[in-house]
């Protein structure tokens, strides 16, 4: 159960069948007397009564309209007087509900406890109806961020469990597997070539390793230079290019500045992707595949086939 302060009050609320109750017991603490016997004086209230029923009217299809025509008909009598537990129990009402326990009392749906603030002083329900929109706008923002949360996570664990699954399961050991990575191109370094930027950098201080290098020797110095690594290598193209294949080859495809990216005779569809782990884990279909593009891009081709158990090497 939560609880919003109002006028130094505090005040439960329960949310029930994915509706908002607020607890009646706790707002009447706003005026002086015995509780129940406030709430019991607002509901034998001849207005009270109509707009109970009028909300049960059309909120409650199994609405006892007879029970109600007699409490409405008794209304207003110096005799009569109303429990919530005689208006549920004779009408089938569902606007007020009473609990029992560490949390119990007297709830009533949100519509109907404002209609109880009013009752009780019209400052104190224009203070409840602010707080509580307060709290369920910080619901609703919490809500997002843990939406967005969660998605990043699934998306995360997708990337990571694919290529894991897909791409060189075998040399990936429990400790890399379990490693946070820092971000998606560690991603892909760990799982090319079994450690991170950092740790090739610290391993290697005189190599240059770096594949975004390609796509710069292919600029200025007009060199076509491969990148091999235990499992594959890279090239960097641009513009429309056919690459040779074979059937099954694992290809992937890192978007360098192109803004249209097609390619045919590939398993999946491709785009100009935004992020380089889109392009992950695609497959050539035969021994060669076409790339149409506007721009830059690397591609990473497979020495082996997804299921190339006798370990031969293509190139």
């Amino acid at each position: 159960m939560s609880k919003i302060n109002v006028q130094n009050i505090e005040i439960g609320y329960q949310v029930v069948d994915d509706q908002d109750y607020i607890c009646l017991t706790d707002m009447a603490k706003q005026k002086d007397g015995r509780i129940e016997i406030i709430i019991q004086n607002w509901m034998r209230n001849r207005m009270t009564i109509e707009f109970l029923g009028l909300w049960e009217k059309i909120n409650n299809s199994n609405f006892n309209h007879i029970e109600f025509d007699v409490f409405r008909s008794k209304a207003g009598l110096n005799s009569f007087y109303l429990t919530p537990t005689q208006w549920m129990e004779k009408t089938n009402a569902i606007g007020i509900i009473t609990k029992k326990g560490r949390y119990g009392g007297t709830y009533a749906h949100r519509d109907i406890a404002f209609e109880f603030a009013s009752w009780l002083s019209p400052e104190f329900k224009l203070y409840l109806i602010k707080e509580f929109d307060r709290l369920k706008s910080e619901e609703q923002k919490q809500l997002g961020w843990d939406i967005k949360r969660n998605l990043a996570k699934i998306n995360y664990r997708i990337h990571t469990d694919a290529i894991k699954k897909n791409l060189i399961p075998e040399k990936l050991n429990s400790k890399q597997i379990n490693i946070v990575y820092a971000n998606e191109a560690d991603v892909l370094n760990m799982a090319l070539f079994g450690m991170t930027a950092k740790q090739w950098r610290d391993n290697n201080p005189d190599k240059e390793g770096n594949i975004g290098h390609l796509t710069n020797y292919r600029k200025e110095f007009n060199i076509k230079s491969v990148m091999l690594t235990d499992y594959g290598y890279f090239v960097s193209a641009q513009g429309n290019c056919r690459f040779a294949s074979f059937k099954r080859q694992q290809v992937s495809f890192f978007n360098i500045d192109c803004s249209e990216f097609e390619s045919k005779g590939t398993k999946w569809k491709t785009h100009a992707y935004k992020y380089w782990w889109q392009g992950t884990l695609n497959e050539a279909l035969d021994d060669e595949f076409e790339i149409k593009s506007d721009g830059s891009f690397l591609v990473f081709r497979t020495y082996l086939s997804k299921q190339d158990s006798l370990g031969r090497r293509h190139l």
